[in-house]
């Protein structure tokens, strides 16, 4: 085996096509996911290399488990890959309290402990890759999509400022960001809001219509993102931010001229709140 993974939501989408590449390659594999079931037809043909392991990743027993059985079996960790996470789509005042906080919890809390959990086995080997799938959503916002955005923006605040943390390790982190892929994101497991308020009726039944009347039809092939992934962690210069899909890269484009231009028209006023006189040094140092 030249390397080791642990893959939460490796079920489906993203998750499994990632499992099969990584297990075709002759790599060694953990497959974590809460439908153990569907994990046999992906580890089935790898019985020396392939270790299943039920796991809710919001529950934090059973993410101390299932790393305790990668390193049991396997010995190392060299790439971690959160995977798993949940969409959601409503305007934000539609969600319950409780509704924006398993958001939180599935998306982003879930894959920062799994993080914490394999950094001191990555710390100790002097190495290893973190792959934080997040969205085209963890880079920019869009009415109706607020919860998903929140949590997805968090995890790449976090994954951005661990990558300066680990580097001296040797540990590496790259941040997955997808556009529209044909994986089960627009299914069943999509969060809908506990209520439906009229007045965002005009918002958010197009963004409906687009979300779960394309799904199947999505322009993004999973198998060839795996690819990709794995290409990330063979780089000697691995990315901090992978953008996957000609949606994705054009929707950053364009957020980020426009937010050029903005900067540019109100420069002068934020530039003039210093005081007097006051030494000004990058944020960071």
């Amino acid at each position: 085996m030249q390397r080791v993974w642990f893959i939460t939501g490796a079920s489906s989408g993203f998750g499994r096509a990632l499992a099969e590449a990584v297990l075709r390659r002759g790599d060694g594999a953990v497959l974590a996911a809460r439908r153990i079931a569907a994990l046999e037809s992906v580890a089935a043909p790898y019985p020396q290399s392939a270790l299943s392991v039920g796991l809710d990743v919001t529950d934090a027993e059973a993410r101390e488990a299932a790393v305790e059985a990668a390193l049991d079996r396997f010995g190392r960790i060299d790439v971690l890959a959160n995977i798993a996470g949940r969409g959601s789509l409503g305007a934000v005042e539609e969600f319950s309290p409780q509704q924006l906080r398993e958001q939180m919890d599935v998306n982003f809390f879930a894959a920062a402990e799994l993080t914490r959990l394999v950094l001191p086995a990555m710390r100790a080997q002097s190495g290893g890759h973190i792959l934080q799938l997040t969205s085209i959503g963890g880079l920019l916002a869009i009415g109706g999509f607020g919860p998903y955005c929140a949590s997805k923006f968090a995890l790449e605040g976090w994954s951005e400022a661990l990558r300066d943390e680990v580097k001296p390790f040797g540990v590496r982190v790259t941040i997955v960001e997808p556009g529209a892929f044909r994986t089960e994101f627009a299914g069943p497991v999509n969060m809908r809001p506990e209520r439906r308020l009229d007045a965002y009726r005009p918002l958010i039944e197009p963004l409906e219509a687009y979300l779960y009347g394309g799904d199947g039809q999505q322009p993004g092939d999973p198998a060839k993102a795996a690819e990709v992934m794995i290409a990330t962690v063979e780089s000697d210069d691995p990315p901090l931010r992978l953008l996957l899909g000609a949606d994705a890269i054009g929707a950053w484009e364009r957020k980020h001229a426009e937010f050029v231009a903005e900067l540019e028209r109100w420069r002068s006023a934020g530039e003039a709140t210093a005081y007097a006189g006051a030494q000004v040094r990058s944020v960071g140092g």
